[in-house]
């Protein structure tokens, strides 16, 4: 069951859910400014090559706040115009919350949250990281150099699907795992994942792997295994992942 949490619930549960991650984290929080023990845990985090995403809309970080972030290699940052939300969601526990991912906010304001337990709520657990993956969709990412990301690539992966589109889908394709695909594209395993993630074709939700939008309408169809959801892809899509 859900819980209702006040400014130091907010803040404890918060330093919990990030120190506790085990595989992906994603903060989404309109402003930034990281308390020391947070970038402790975050930079924990990043040396033990979790996957750490952070969506925020404003642009204006302070010079301290950009130079940390610049350090951090391996998380990734985006830009999302019209955030509001506040959400800081692990692979087994999520925070709905007033709250900014903001030092002064944690000090100083009065905030509410809601702590949510995926093995509690399943379901709402799910609404929550299902909207935390459709902000990813809309932000641009951007690079550690507060650069954005060059757009070439996406609309080259959209040329592609939109060219599949127009085609008329042969039902007797070949649907092709991801081991298939990292022979054919002569890589690993893990590799063809992380293009499929990068290209935002899937996204991984504790042990499944499960298809976007977009990965639906290139012909990805989901599959349940004896450990878990996996993905099978048309053969069509390793010319879109070697681009």
């Amino acid at each position: 069951m859900a819980k209702f949490l006040n400014t130091t619930g907010v803040s404890y549960h918060l330093e919990e859910l990030i120190k506790n991650t085990t595989d992906r984290l994603i903060l989404i929080s309109p402003y930034l400014q990281f308390s020391k023990r947070v970038k402790d845990h975050l930079e924990d985090l990043n040396l033990k090559k979790k996957d750490i995403r952070i969506i925020y809309r404003e642009n204006k970080l302070q010079v301290e706040e950009s130079n940390w972030l610049e350090g951090q290699i391996g998380i990734r940052t985006s830009l999302c115009s019209t955030l509001h939300a506040k959400c800081y969601i692990n692979e087994h526990e999520a925070i709905v919350t007033s709250m900014n991912l903001y030092q002064f906010s944690q000090q100083n304001n009065d905030e509410m949250g809601v702590y949510v337990k995926k093995d509690e709520d399943p379901q709402l657990y799910r609404d929550i990281f299902e909207e935390a993956q459709r902000l990813l969709t809309i932000s641009e990412e951007i690079r550690v150099s507060v650069k954005k990301v060059d757009k070439e690539a996406d609309s080259k992966i959209e040329d592609s699907l939109n060219e599949i589109k127009k085609k008329k889908r042969n039902p007797n394709a070949r649907l092709l795992s991801t081991k298939d695909l990292s022979q054919l594209l002569k890589t690993s395993s893990r590799n063809v994942n992380s293009m499929l993630v990068d290209n935002k074709f899937m996204y991984k939700d504790g042990e499944d792997w499960v298809t976007t939008k977009r990965g639906k309408d290139f012909g990805g169809v989901e599959r349940a295994g004896q450990y878990g959801k996996f993905v099978l892809w048309p053969e069509d899509i390793a010319e879109t992942l070697k681009g």
